[in-house]
């Protein structure tokens, strides 16, 4: 099919790209994660005799920390001031004890 110049130019292209028979393993992975799969049912599906190999598989997937990052909320107040913490003696001193 020859797609129209407006189309084609945005068209992202894997003629640089290195694929391999692993890539669709990795994706795979990726997929059946994404779609609510359970870390040791994907270990069964693609044959890893041990979870961590998965795990390898699954530590990847950019889209789902983004998303997790997005979820979190931030540590410092917004209105409080970085250091802050620097100044409590009662804090400075339980540190101290430790």
């Amino acid at each position: 099919m020859v797609w129209p110049d407006a189309y084609a130019s945005n068209m992202p292209s894997v003629k640089q790209k290195r694929l391999h028979p692993h890539s669709l393993r990795h994706s795979t992975a990726l997929y059946l994660l994404r779609a609510g799969n359970d870390p040791s049912t994907i270990a069964h599906w693609l044959g890893h005799a041990s979870i961590n190999t998965t795990n390898k598989y699954l530590a990847f997937d950019l889209e789902a920390k983004r998303e997790a990052l997005s979820k979190a909320k931030p540590l410092v107040q917004p209105n409080a001031k970085a250091g802050a913490w620097r100044h409590d003696s009662k804090l400075i001193a339980w540190l101290e004890a430790l």
